[in-house]
């Protein structure tokens, strides 16, 4: 008998160091030449580590989850014959490899024991491996084979801690899958989900999700899914604009019988810069864009219920200050009166959220599919700023609000994002204040 130092071995050109994922062979145990040591993962594939020669593991070095270099020792071995060439170590079974080597060599059938009951013969089973978790090694044989995370967990594990090996996967394959089909039967029906996270939703009253709020509810998780959400912001000053309508608020309400809110010059404003970038005024059809002929401004309007809805201004670019106030007036009306058609909801093509009605400084909206963008105001907020004047900067209380656009990354990139919300900016902020009612 002779000692033997086990090295981390070389795994691959590229690869420096290896976790340890764990000892299956422990500290005091004998081992057959051949037998599985250890398991050891890199970022590209899980491997493992087979004894040079029979004999008996002495001592560990590291344990599992540390990261070990390449060459490092991490075991000492008590060998029953002297190792003739330190190759041996480096017999590593990759993914691919294991793979077609465990194709390649005919398996003994294993009889089917009351852990493995054959799916023809029952359709219920229990949960074999309690832990979840799966190397990227069986999930290569799964993926190859067709099997699912679920039917994964089906599989009786031999490793430690319930951990599914690669010999549990072939030998199942071997047995005919016999859990393919089969329906499970648990308590709780997550508890075979991979991966399962569990957490404390604590007590309290529970209010059931009315039709709507779970509608609106699936659009927004598929739209955070379909597209990758950036947001711009920028300030504007609003002073003028405020101003101007504060003037002529009144005046406007006794012409036309129509109240003179924000939200009709913050959709003139936004239907203008539309027309000067239209390619934000588009949707995404595969690996298409629809660039929309029609302007249909949506605008985000709180119910009753406190559930949203956004009803549409439609082909807001051809309308005069005078037709967006009366729109946008009947449309919030309808709103709260839960009135709404569905044509009155339909058709949009680019949404905005006045998110300073709540008191909100800025905001970070989410698309309304399937549009590519979504423009959120902020509250119109009084501040002491520096402006530049005829005779320098001077410090003044201006009317300022903070917009903030959300994109789709796939078809807006950073530039026509931010152009375009600078854009609706310089609307604003340029409001010629000598425009008549």
């Amino acid at each position: 008998m002779s000692k033997f130092e086990l090295k981390m071995p070389k795994m691959g050109e590229s690869i420096t160091e290896g976790t340890i994922i764990n000892w299956l062979v422990n500290e005091g145990d004998s081992f057959d030449e051949g037998d599985i040591i250890l398991e050891v993962a890199t970022d590209k594939v899980d491997n493992e580590v087979p004894a040079p020669a029979a004999g008996t593991l002495l001592e560990t070095k590291y344990q599992a989850k540390d990261v070990v270099k390449v060459g490092e020792i991490i075991a000492i071995l008590e060998v029953s014959e002297e190792v003739k060439s330190t190759k041996k170590t480096d017999v590593i079974q990759n993914d691919s490899e294991a793979s077609k080597k465990d194709k390649k060599q005919p398996k003994k059938k294993r009889s089917i024991t009351s852990s493995t009951v054959d799916a023809s013969t029952s359709n219920s089973f229990s949960v074999n491996n309690t832990n979840t978790f799966f190397s990227p090694l069986i999930i290569s044989i799964a993926k190859e084979h067709h099997i699912s995370f679920e039917e994964l967990a089906r599989i009786p594990a031999t490793g430690n801690e319930g951990r599914l090996r690669k010999s549990d996967v072939f030998n199942y394959i071997e047995d005919g899958r016999p859990y393919k089909f089969a329906q499970p039967v648990v308590q709780d029906p997550t508890a075979y989900r991979i991966p399962q996270l569990t957490f404390d939703k604590g007590k309290g009253k529970i209010v059931e999700m009315d039709r709507m709020r779970q509608m609106i509810a699936d659009h927004m998780v598929y739209s955070k899914h379909t597209s990758p959400h950036v947001t711009a912001y920028v300030e504007a000053d609003l002073t003028n604009m405020v101003n101007w309508r504060n003037e002529n608020k009144v005046i406007f309400q006794e012409k036309y019988g129509e109240k003179l809110t924000f939200t009709p010059l913050f959709v003139e404003a936004v239907a203008k810069a539309v027309k000067d970038f239209p390619n934000i005024n588009a949707s995404v059809d595969g690996n298409n864009i629809i660039v929309k002929e029609d302007i249909n401004i949506g605008m985000a309007t709180a119910l009753p219920s406190g559930n949203l809805i956004v009803p549409v201004v439609k082909n807001a670019d051809t309308k005069d200050l005078k037709a967006l106030a009366e729109n946008v007036n009947e449309l919030a009306g309808k709103a709260r009166e839960n009135k709404l058609s569905g044509d009155d909801i339909k058709g949009s093509t680019f949404t905005i959220s006045n998110v300073g009605t709540f008191g909100s400084v800025m905001g970070t909206p989410i698309i309304n599919q399937p549009e590519v963008a979504i423009l959120a105001l902020g509250i119109i907020k009084k501040r002491a700023e520096v402006i530049e004047t005829e005779k320098g900067d001077e410090i003044a209380i201006r009317s300022m609000m903070y917009l903030s656009l959300s994109f789709d990354h796939r078809v807006v990139d950073g530039f026509l994002g931010g152009s375009f919300v600078r854009r609706v900016a310089d609307y604003l902020e340029q409001f010629d204040t000598n425009r008549k009612i």
